[in-house]
């Protein structure tokens, strides 16, 4: 591990407020690497108190701390002057005005990629109902279907109907909203925009790649919203490389099943995110074990996978959700199975807070470098 490549990997750090990488931002004054692991860096913040302080930590632990050869991560932290204070922000104020005509994602919207290594493990099925309970903790939830030609989306969430345009000059695409709970799901899927849900899409690689990308662009998702979930086709292909390019502060869940085969399958998924220096958040292990009406278990796909999966990546196991009739019923009924009860909607509710309190908490506006750009922007007037 070089300095230059730890300064690649902490370009994959975004502050949660200003919506830019700490690099860019200035943040980041130094890094070194000792000839036995361990990666010194030394950050700025623009102020002491700043509350999301331990979010920076982790992110910056997590994403130097799965570079080649890497030991341990040792962060020094500093606080800005006065004139580096005013240079952080104005860089702010200028990317914000750059990233609105690439993606319209709102910057504050934590990104979460539900990926896998290979289909059939339930990938959809963790997204749908991480995104319903997410909306009845009463935030509001983006999901893309970037599976384009396998599309479930629709069904698993029983929403249908074509998509229109949205009442703006830019005539974007508005998603579906199906209000939940105390918040709402924003949904955008191939499946509102084909005639027939049962004919193949024949196309190729950057055709896809190209879909996906119209639908970060030219979607006008809720400026007010928490969260976007992205359910990723499975492998390792064009639509991986684009999500990377395109949304580089995206965090990615692997989802597999408790089969060592699966495992090794899933993580290509998890070795595809460090290579393009997308922050693995954690693995999910889904149909983990089936209890019948008698009270025995089984597990009927094996056991240990998602264990040694999150050992293999360095990256925390986040739940297990069990083999249950009512997840299956329940994206057949379009109501995800987080909404029920059982041991399934019980595991899936956990899952929804380790999300929420640990691994990809909601960005507050109301911290100190949000405020700083507030007053910096008041000063400086109406952008030209």
């Amino acid at each position: 591990m070089t300095v230059d490549e730890v300064f690649e990997l902490l370009r994959g750090v975004v502050d949660p407020e200003l919506g830019s990488d700490i690099v860019d931002l200035g943040m980041v004054r130094s890094a070194d690497v000792s000839a036995d692991g361990v990666v010194n860096v030394d950050i700025a913040l623009t102020t002491p108190g700043c509350p999301l302080k331990h979010q920076i930590d982790r992110d910056v632990t997590a994403r130097v701390g799965a570079g080649a050869g890497v030991r341990d991560v040792v962060i020094t932290w500093s606080t800005m002057t006065d004139a580096e204070k005013a240079a952080c922000m104005a860089k702010a104020r200028w990317n914000a005005t750059q990233r609105a005509g690439q993606t319209n994602v709102p910057p504050a919207a934590r990104v979460l990629a539900v990926a896998s290594g290979k289909g059939g493990v339930g990938k959809s099925s963790i997204t749908v109902n991480l995104a319903a309970g997410l909306a009845a903790e009463g935030f509001a939830v983006g999901v893309l279907d970037a599976d384009i030609g396998g599309f479930s989306v629709p069904r698993l969430l029983g929403v249908d109907g074509r998509l229109s345009g949205a009442h703006d000059e830019q005539a974007r695409i508005a998603p579906h909203v199906k209000p939940l709970g105390r918040g709402r799901l924003e949904i955008v899927s191939m499946g509102f925009l084909v005639d027939d849900q049962q004919s193949a899409l024949v196309w190729r690689g950057q055709t896809l790649n190209r879909a996906v990308q119209h639908f970060f662009e030219d979607v006008q998702w809720g400026a007010d919203l928490d969260y976007l979930l992205i359910d990723m086709p499975p492998g390792t292909g064009d639509i991986q490389i684009g999500l990377a390019r395109l949304i580089p502060r995206a965090e990615m869940l692997v989802v597999t099943t408790p089969g060592r085969n699966v495992q090794s399958v899933a993580a290509r998924a998890a070795d595809l995110a460090h290579k393009t220096y997308l922050h693995v958040a954690g693995v999910v292990e889904n149909m983990t074990s089936f209890t019948c009406e008698h009270g025995t278990t089984y597990a009927l796909f094996g056991e240990g996978g998602g264990t040694e999966l999150a050992e293999l990546i360095g990256a925390p196991l986040l739940g297990s959700i069990p083999l249950e009739p009512a997840v299956s019923a329940g994206g057949d009924a379009g109501t995800p199975a987080v909404l029920g009860e059982g041991p399934a909607a019980d595991a899936l509710r956990a899952l929804v807070r380790r999300v929420v309190d640990d691994v990809a908490p909601p960005v507050s506006m109301a911290g100190c470098s949000a405020r700083m750009l507030e007053r910096v922007e008041a000063a400086l007037g109406p952008k030209p």
